[in-house]
């Protein structure tokens, strides 16, 4: 099977998350000199846009060369939420964090909660439909922008407070925010799954009937 160029696109954002993680690991390392360290937080901020940035173009590329495909749709929400949980364990943890700008643990728990039962729901619908069902929702791509926003503005965080002291302000609300819309995105897929099954029972009822 040929893959499309936006599923190549997709599987490249999936390959960069190990060295979006090599060097996060690395921007605290205490056998670097300061300089060093930020040159490690510089990029992943660069490999960070490029994930970001062709998160968009692969979505693009599909709809406008009409090369939406079962392996994109499902590739594109995996490769978000690999990037993602990665992220926010890194941003919240001792090796990875942002000095002054660490994201709280229970942030990074509903983020990652919210993938999880994703995770588990996506599981329960395939068993008993034997299907793949993935219907994205306009508050699951708000969730994930915001998310992207998010630990960009963590990222940079320390270059900009030095323009806008109140910079950890905005921070505070947009984390938040991002934690709101991902139990809110989770509820939503939880009542659509559930209506999809339903209405699968119900059309194999008919069907034996």
């Amino acid at each position: 099977m040929k893959l499309s160029l936006a599923s190549r696109i997709t599987i490249l954002r999936i390959l960069l998350i190990v060295p979006f993680v090599s060097f996060m690991l690395k921007i605290n390392d205490p056998a670097l000199g300061p300089g060093a360290q930020n040159a490690m937080r510089y990029v992943s901020i660069f490999i960070f846009l490029v994930m970001a940035i062709s998160d968009a173009i692969d979505g693009y590329l599909a709809r406008i060369k009409k090369q939406v495909t079962k392996l994109g749709a499902f590739l594109d929400p995996i490769a978000d939420k690999l990037l993602m949980t990665s992220a926010c364990l890194l941003l919240a943890s001792e090796r990875g964090h942002v000095q002054d700008f660490l994201l709280p643990p229970t942030v990074v728990v509903l983020i990652i909660g919210k993938d999880l039962f994703l995770l588990i729901g996506f599981l329960i619908v395939y068993f008993i439909t034997a299907r793949i069902h993935i219907v994205p929702v306009f508050i699951g791509k708000l969730a994930t922008t915001l998310q992207l926003s998010m630990v960009a503005g963590i990222l940079i965080a320390p270059e900009i407070s030095g323009v806008l002291p109140d910079w950890i302000w905005f921070l505070r609300i947009l984390w938040w925010s991002a934690a709101g819309t991902a139990i809110l995105a989770t509820l939503i897929y939880i009542r659509n799954g559930s209506r999809y099954i339903e209405q699968y029972e119900q059309s194999l009822a008919n069907n034996s009937s």
